[in-house]
């Protein structure tokens, strides 16, 4: 697929669409909860997607053959990442069961800067003075969230905090990503794995996982096809498609469009299904997606006043 820079954005806009659905399709569940949402979600997503790649690739041989094929030395970037997905596949579903939308999207909006953070632990690289701000800030939004949730008590407080696992995992995926594209580029002779594969795995183990906590299974044939929409729609496609998008469109443009995410999710579920985020959930969110624009506007500010 080859794309031009506004092509890749508009296709960037459609996934971050394809992304929000999960919590507006959750809440019209008749029969299914938690931990069988999450497997059949993911399970869902196995059938689609390892389809989709064994296509791409030509045939279930030669899928199974990039799955195992090689070493340990080789083979455990593929199976690291996996595990981060297994994490993001997991944590997100079940917090949706337990906390609002609002909550749990505004979480995961703490992903980009986490990551940024992480590489500069483990990878060196420097972080402007922006960027700690916006950590800081988008830091005291999730505080707020979280204290305010402890205070009223419930189960809202332990799905914001199993969501918090999964801007952690995602941080850790694209750090990962990021150390195997620079090993690649200081020594060509070290191939780059392909790690969308990983996707496959994710899903593979989140739906083994789950799988005992599901049983016995109550979801009907309502549920099953909105969750098998989830792993269509808002699993399978979105992964293949942003495989694109990232080879056309910089990282830090690929951040902020996903930034649409909260949006769309927070209008769903309250338009389609009646949850309207509360005051808590503004509030943090306000300080979160905040320093968020404020970091990345300034950043496209600076790449745009830099010399050619």
């Amino acid at each position: 697929m080859r794309l031009s820079h506004g092509r890749a954005a508009a296709l960037m806009v459609l996934v971050t669409f394809l992304w929000s659905i999960a919590g507006v399709v959750t809440r019209h569940l008749e029969g299914a909860r938690s931990f069988e949402v999450t497997f059949w979600r993911s399970a869902f997503c196995v059938l689609f997607l390892g389809a989709m790649i064994a296509w791409q690739r030509g045939g279930l041989s030669v899928l199974w053959r990039d799955l195992t094929a090689g070493g340990w030395h080789e083979k455990w970037p593929l199976y690291a990442s996996g595990l981060c997905w297994t994490f993001m596949f997991t944590n997100f579903m079940v917090a949706m069961m337990l906390t609002s939308v609002a909550m749990v999207l505004i979480t995961l909006a703490m992903a980009p800067l986490i990551t940024a953070l992480f590489s500069r632990v483990f990878l060196r690289h420097p972080l402007p003075a922006r960027t700690w701000g916006a950590i800081a800030v988008a830091g005291a939004g999730i505080a707020w969230m979280f204290g305010q949730q402890a205070l009223s008590g419930g189960t809202s407080l332990t799905g914001a905090l199993v969501a918090l696992a999964v801007p952690f995992a995602g941080a850790s995926n694209w750090t990962l990503i990021q150390w195997l594209h620079r090993r690649h580029a200081q020594d060509p002779s070290v191939q780059e794995p392909d790690m969308l594969p990983a996707v496959l795995i994710g899903a593979i183990v989140s739906s083994l996982l789950t799988l005992p906590a599901a049983l016995p299974f109550q979801a009907n044939g309502h549920d099953l096809a909105l969750l098998g929409l989830l792993g269509l729609m808002q699993l399978a496609v979105p992964c293949l498609l942003v495989i694109q998008v990232v080879r056309v469109l910089p990282a830090a443009e690929v951040s902020l469009i996903g930034l649409l995410e909260v949006i769309f999710g927070v209008l769903l579920a309250w338009v389609g299904a009646g949850e309207a985020p509360g005051p808590t959930a503004l509030q943090g969110g306000a300080l979160v997606i905040g320093a968020l624009l404020v970091n990345e506007a300034l950043a496209l500010r600076q790449r745009s006043a830099a010399p050619a």
